[in-house]
């Protein structure tokens, strides 16, 4: 939460938010000049991102599309945007008065500032380090590029770094890479002011790692910063200062009588938190003229009750909207609009002096801990059929900007939370469908995402088999877009899959064309996907496409998308490829099988045919070849072809053992892991070991192929020893197996097989002494891998020569989804 501004009102000439935002020329919002802190002209930056033709996002130009999805085309050689960086930048908060008692608080963050930073103020809610971070932006001397100050609360990292790149260039509809973004930000000396930053440690070196030469001063309740930087917690004000506080919101002197015995009195039970002596004296100032006396210290923990039992009925009325949103934001032009109250911007000005409400830097929100108090007192929630009326009609309107919606992206998904929780998911979908193209032109990929998690289970809910397929597209455009290369040929493999049965070949052309540009080793384990004008090609050729003939749409199950076949009839491979297929046919090279058994003796075969000439699947060939409990049949195989069968996992069938060790279904995050030994000839045999993630959906178990370790005893290009950094090199896990990464980049590169039978590479990620990477969760209880339920992200943490590998599921795409498995695997580099 932001805490309570302590300082009292705002001047006059800051004002508050009117109503809606407006739009300047060609969509954009407006800029008014404004005054710096010294009371000389400032440039004001307002951050934007919105554009009504098409954006870019790294290297690729993205054409947002509301109806068929999103398409996406590599830039031109030089065709990438050159924003050009501003002079100097002035993004400040609001004005307010000084802090009061705070003098030797602010000096010690003038002094770690001055040092370089980074800087965290961090405290108890309530505690003001709102206040002292709004006053510190507007008087401490900046970087000698200017000040940024920014709002974190419900926003993620990588959402600020955008806000970060576009107040420090002139740029429109321009998103770029990582590894873009902190080459244009390198050299940019800012000092970035970040309230409300309550994150990780991962999440606080993301942000900072976007604008390596900037100063950061963060706030956020608890202490994240780790290693170099200054920690600094924020307590309550003293004695005396809580006084003047109390003596300032009261309009007259505390006495030193009674009164000033009191006043000490609270000082001491509210611990000098300045929320608690407004609150105080927002009470006193309520009772009628004259009459009001101090409340005891006893009733510090009822002042919440107290004060909304005080409330009329239009002050109430607005004030349950606020908590109705929970945390989110709300302009006053909504509140106005849903609240029906007469001079809303003085109404609201008066919940946040009784502190009920705080005033944000895009409108108004409730205090964290009235929306429980007042659920307490009103359970009813404000409408969630005016609610979602309301925002929907207001998104569709051509005068709405996508950097307005991306503002008010909080209250919608609240919006859509509350109408999937009501029992109304068409709402839930109606709201998501109307912010995805406006929040995907924003560049706000974070918020983004946040939505469409909550669109595409909420589409499964309702049967809108439409909105299914549009989400699970936009999820696949958006993971492209963010790096996430799996995840991406995954989702747009069975995106291609949805649209051709709705029989919207638009739909499909669109997801074919972008699954072109992942990156051919991630998509190598997708399966077969659908390609434009009706063509196939599997995924794992390097050469030209296979014909023209594409599946039958009734017959094409979405188990294309995770490693079935999606051949169409009389289609070939190329030579040489492999064929990764429950049904592959006329094979004639020699195969490597691995038996896996579940204590429950279910086996899995993992064989891998190497097709010289892969030979027809039959158009039904996605559901050929599903395990049953216990046997794992080959359908329509022929001359020696095997069958990949992932199997049904059983709940508590953990034992997955294989030449290469032991694999629990507890240490499913050593299977994320997928350390494999690097495949370096043809006389490599790979020895597998499917390490599988149970999965419970109610009473049924699913797994998840998360990945596969491949240890080779010879042949290996990688070396061992203690001369090797990072990830690189072989480990010696604490289920008894060996895994080994390559270094690929700026991170590493494990090859292998997943539990699906597919050849898998998966890339780690990040900085320092951390790297994560991400793999999709199958239903497999028929088998193969038929059904994407969801995503598990496997977080490799290095100390020295170990590591801690921890696996948890992040995203699920339907409810119940619970992981059955995740857990901590430890590694220890070979020397």
């Amino acid at each position: 939460m932001t805490d309570r501004d302590t300082s009292g009102p705002a001047p006059a000439d800051e004002g508050r938010p009117g109503g809606l935002p407006e739009a300047g020329p060609e969509g954009q919002p407006e800029r008014r000049p404004g005054r710096g802190p010294e009371g000389g002209s400032e440039r004001r930056i307002d951050i934007a991102g919105d554009a009504g033709g098409p954006v870019v996002a790294g290297d690729h130009n993205v054409v947002i599309d509301a109806q068929h999805g999103s398409t996406v085309t590599l830039l031109m050689e030089g065709r990438r945007p050159r924003p050009v960086r501003r002079d100097r930048v002035a993004l400040l908060p609001r004005r307010q008065h000084a802090p009061l008692g705070r003098d030797t608080d602010l000096a010690r963050l003038a002094t770690a500032v001055r040092d370089g930073g980074p800087v965290q103020l961090w405290g108890a809610p309530g505690v003001g380090k709102s206040t002292l971070l709004r006053h510190a932006a507007r008087t401490l001397t900046p970087e000698r590029d200017g000040v940024l100050f920014l709002d974190a609360a419900r926003r993620e990292p990588e959402d600020l770094a955008q806000d970060m790149f576009e107040a420090c260039y002139e740029t429109r509809g321009y998103a770029p890479s990582s590894p873009e973004l902190r080459r244009l930000m390198t050299g940019v000396r800012v000092t970035v002011y970040v309230d409300n930053a309550d994150f990780s440690p991962e999440g606080l070196r993301t942000l900072m790692d976007a604008a390596p030469d900037a100063t950061f001063v963060v706030a956020g309740r608890d202490r994240s910063l780790l290693g170099d930087g200054t920690a600094l917690r924020l307590d309550g004000i003293g004695r005396a200062p809580a006084l003047d506080l109390l003596a300032r919101e009261l309009g007259r002197p505390v006495g030193a009588g009674a009164e000033g015995s009191t006043a000490g009195d609270l000082w001491e039970t509210s611990s000098g938190r300045p929320l608690l002596l407004l609150r105080a004296a927002a009470l006193t100032r309520l009772e009628p003229a004259g009459t009001g006396v101090l409340p005891r210290p006893a009733e510090v923990g009822d002042l919440l009750p107290l004060l909304l039992g005080r409330l009329d009925a239009e002050p109430l009325r607005v004030l349950r909207l606020l908590t109705t949103l929970d945390d989110a934001d709300l302009d006053v032009g909504h509140i106005e609009a849903l609240g029906g109250a007469r001079d809303t911007d003085v109404l609201c000005g008066r919940l946040v002096d009784l502190g009920l409400a705080e005033q944000t830097q895009r409108g108004y929100r409730a205090v964290a801990d009235v929306v429980p108090a007042l659920r307490e007192r009103d359970p009813e929630p404000f409408s969630v059929e005016v609610l979602c009326e309301h925002f929907a009609t207001w998104i569709a309107r051509p005068a709405t900007t996508a950097a307005q919606v991306e503002q008010h992206a909080r209250a919608l998904e609240v919006v859509a939370e509350l109408a999937e929780r009501d029992g109304r998911p068409e709402l839930a979908v109606r709201i998501v469908r109307a912010a995805s193209p406006a929040l995907a032109r924003s560049l706000r990929f974070g918020v983004w995402g946040r939505l469409l998690d909550l669109g595409l289970p909420a589409a499964q809910l309702a049967g809108d088999r439409r909105a299914v397929a549009y989400f699970t597209h936009e999820q696949g455009i958006r993971s492209l877009l963010t790096g996430r290369r799996v995840m991406a040929a995954v989702l747009l493999t069975e995106a291609a899959v949805l649209w051709r049965q709705l029989g919207d070949v638009h739909g499909a052309n669109a997801a074919a064309g972008a699954h072109q540009y992942v990156p051919s080793h991630a998509a190598n384990a997708q399966g077969t996907l659908l390609q434009p004008d009706g063509g196939a090609s599997h995924l794992a050729s390097s050469g030209p496409s296979a014909g023209p003939s594409a599946p039958d749409p009734s017959t094409a199950h979405a188990a294309g998308a995770h490693g079935t076949a999606a051949h169409a009839p009389a289609t070939a491979a190329d030579p040489g490829t492999t064929a990764h297929t429950t049904a592959a046919q006329h094979t004639t090279a020699t195969t490597h099988t691995t038996a896996t058994s579940h204590t429950a003796a279910t086996t899995h075969t993992a064989a891998v045919p190497h097709a010289a000439n892969a030979g027809a699947a039959k158009a039904g060939a996605a559901k050929a070849g599903a395990a049953k409990a216990g046997a794992a049949k080959a359908g329509a195989a022929k001359a020696g072809a095997a069958a990949h069968s992932a199997g049904a996992a059983h709940a508590g069938a953990s034992a997955a053992t294989g030449a290469a060790g032991t694999g629990a279904a507890g240490a499913s995050a050593a299977g994320a892991a997928g350390a494999g030994a690097s495949m370096a000839g043809a006389s490599v045999v790979l020895k597998v070991v499917a390490v599988i993630v149970a999965v419970v959906v109610g009473r049924v178990v699913v797994s998840q192929a998360v990945h596969s370790f491949a240890e080779s005893r010879s042949g290996s290009s990688s070396s061992s020893g203690s001369s090797d950094t990072g990830l690189a090199g072989r480990w010696t896990g604490s289920d008894g197996a060996t895994y080994e990464f390559d270094a690929s980049g700026g991170g590493y590169v494990s090859r292998g097989r997943d539990a699906c039978g597919q050849d898998a590479s998966t890339e780690f990620t990040g900085s320092g002494d951390t790297y994560s990477a991400e793999r999709p969760i199958y239903d497999t209880t028929s088998g193969s891998c038929t059904g994407l339920l969801g995503e598990a992200t496997t977080t490799i943490t290095l100390s020295g020569d170990s590591a801690k590998v921890t696996t948890t599921m992040t995203k699920s795409y339907q409810q119940g989804v619970q992981c059955f498995s995740c857990g901590t695997l430890y590694l220890t580099r070979q020397q």
